[in-house]
């Protein structure tokens, strides 16, 4: 046979076998902690906002390469419309955006309009759903909403969602208007939020239930396809997800060079660049650093633990770089902060013992040491709640909260009757009746290295201590309903504004997100105010009031701000940990040609 017939025989058996697919694209890496669930008005912990981020669309979104931020459209069309007063925004959104496929729709496509975000919000003010965001997205002040909600509550009837209220209204499919009570001059920040205020289906929500914690639908870049309660978190591609390039809806600072890289090495890619991400609960720091050092993560938070090892005074080990390994470090716009129950008998209350008492604690605990030995350098001390990267941080302020000062911290025990009054080496109350304080925790190796030096810190002082243990959604309920004394957790900034930071301490939001269940008229008085202002000398006079406020009375201790390590497999390319907003799944790309096959 002549050479030309057995190449057209090799190109018609070509022509004729199917095109060998393209293998997914899959991000594999690890959450340190439980998820809770995935319906946005009843979430608040980092990592399952995370998710809801992910499935969820806001109305603007943070732009995933400007630093420090830049907050521009998503689903909506444009920027808002707001009035002279801050009180009236008015936002259009896209046409022809859809949901995801889900049997509650019946079969049918399901679009995107105005009156799925107006469901979505009223959801905060349904009783039912005990959101513990009520309180912040109450204090935006839209009219009528919570004459709603405390219709439901007077009445103990179901909540009215079909009733139109004039601070929350569809003015059409495509068009949302909120009018407000007062002046909010960074609504925008709020519609931003997409990981809690992004627009719900309705018929999803009546369909599921009680059961919609696992069932999230949304017009995002994915959706949640497997769950393992506390184990293992899987999404695919939304194939409804629209067509959006990632020139589109990026760009970065024209002063970042490393931001307009990604911008020019990324052009034209239609987004999501991949197919699947894998989130695998690993509450163990030894298990997440051995599972990518051995290549079956794609990106690490590197463990405290582990942080030398894997950047020594801040730089890349040798070993890692030859790997091509990846980089990077950032002062994370958070603090880490222990409360004490304001309502608890024993730490709670106003009187000057129980003040005395809660300083005399913070005074006790040995913060630099935190950050030396457990935090391995990798934080700096905080002063106030309020984080670097938010308006009001001010990195030369200094003030008591960080200070280590056991002799002080005795001699106020001793001044209000903090006595050891039997001589067996620990102090009890004023009037002489035993004290113990009880300390929420949780059981990886980090958590009992806290432990140990909060439990030295305490005997320094006197103070017997009990350690409660127990896993982190589990604590979390147990906080929300008033029944832990003390605990530590971290929060992260939402938004880079202070006023979310401010709400962890404001009365209303009691038993939500102020844990500590702290209430001051005048403390209260100044969170609406500070809310109410445009930024300005105005404005930050009164958020060092109620700093001063914070600082006498002592509902909480703040610790450090962290410094966080991230590692990049050389397959994973475009990862930028996300300032505000938590998104960033669908900007990065995978290279399955180098990355190891999981058996």
């Amino acid at each position: 046979m002549s050479w030309w017939r057995v190449a057209l025989l090799a190109l018609a058996l070509a022509l004729a076998l199917p095109a060998r697919a393209e293998p997914p694209k899959v991000l594999r890496y690890s959450f340190p902690a439980a998820e809770t669930g995935f319906d946005p008005a009843q979430v608040s912990d980092l990592y399952s906002r995370t998710v809801t981020a992910h499935v969820f669309d806001g109305l603007y979104q943070y732009d995933y390469l400007n630093r420090p931020f830049l907050v521009r459209p998503n689903v909506a069309a444009g920027m808002p419309e707001v009035s002279a007063d801050f009180r009236t925004w008015t936002v259009r959104i896209r046409p022809g955006l859809y949901f995801a496929d889900d049997p509650a729709f019946k079969g049918v496509r399901r679009e995107l309009v105005a009156q799925d975000f107006v469901y979505a919000m009223k959801r905060y003010f349904d009783p039912v759903n005990k959101s513990p965001n009520y309180a912040g997205l109450a204090e935006e002040g839209m009219l009528g909403l919570e004459e709603l909600r405390e219709q439901a509550l007077k009445n103990k009837t179901a909540f009215d969602y079909d009733r139109e209220v004039e601070g929350l209204r569809a003015l059409d499919r495509y068009t949302i208007q909120f009018k407000l009570a007062k002046p909010r001059p960074r609504l925008l920040y709020t519609l931003a939020q997409g990981d809690l205020f992004g627009a719900v289906a309705r018929e999803v929500v009546e369909a599921y239930g009680a059961a919609i914690m696992e069932h999230p639908v949304g017009t995002g870049p994915y959706r949640l396809v497997q769950w393992r309660r506390s184990s293992l978190i899987v999404l695919e591609r939304n194939p409804n997800y629209r067509r959006e390039r990632y020139e589109e809806v990026t760009r970065p600072a024209d002063d970042d060079a490393e931001g307009r890289a990604l911008a020019e090495r990324f052009r034209g890619r239609l987004l999501p660049m991949v197919d699947r991400v894998e989130i695998s609960i690993v509450n163990e720091s030894q298990p997440r650093w051995l599972s990518f050092l051995t290549e079956r993560f794609d990106l690490l938070s590197v463990p405290l633990e582990y942080a030398q090892l894997a950047a020594p005074n801040g730089k890349l080990a040798p070993n890692l770089a030859r790997k091509g390994i990846g980089l990077q470090r950032i002062v994370n716009p958070d603090r880490t902060l222990y409360y004490f129950n304001m309502e608890d008998p024993v730490v709670g209350g106003y009187a000057p013992e129980k003040v005395a008492l809660r300083r005399a604690i913070s005074l006790g605990s040995d913060v630099w040491r935190e950050i030396r030995l457990i935090r391995r350098g990798q934080a700096i001390p905080a002063q106030t709640i309020v984080a670097p990267g938010t308006w009001g941080y001010d990195a030369q302020l200094k003030t008591e909260n960080s200070d280590y000062d056991p002799a002080r911290a005795r001699a106020l025990l001793d001044m209000y009757g903090y006595l050891d009054r039997d001589g067996d080496g620990w102090r009890e109350m004023p009037d002489g009746a035993p004290l113990l304080l009880e300390y929420g925790s949780q059981s990886d190796p980090i958590s009992r290295q806290f432990d140990e030096l909060w439990q030295k810190n305490m005997k320094d002082l006197g103070l017997k201590l009990k350690i409660d243990v127990g896993q982190w959604p589990e604590q979390l309920k147990k906080a929300r309903a008033g029944q832990m004394m003390i605990w530590q957790l971290g929060y992260s900034a939402a938004d880079p504004d202070l006023q979310t930071a401010l709400q962890v301490l404001y009365g209303p939001a009691s038993g939500g997100q102020n844990l500590a269940r702290f209430r001051n008229e005048r403390f209260d008085t100044l969170y609406r105010e500070i809310q109410a202002l445009p930024d300005g000398p105005e404005r930050l006079a009164k958020v060092r009031e109620a700093q001063r406020i914070v600082a006498a009375l002592a509902p909480h201790r703040y610790n450090v701000h962290r410094v966080l390590t991230d590692l990049t497999q050389p397959w994973l390319a475009g990862f930028r940990r996300p300032l505000f907003g938590n998104r960033f799944w669908h900007y990065v790309d995978i290279d399955v040609a180098r990355q190891p096959q999981q058996p």
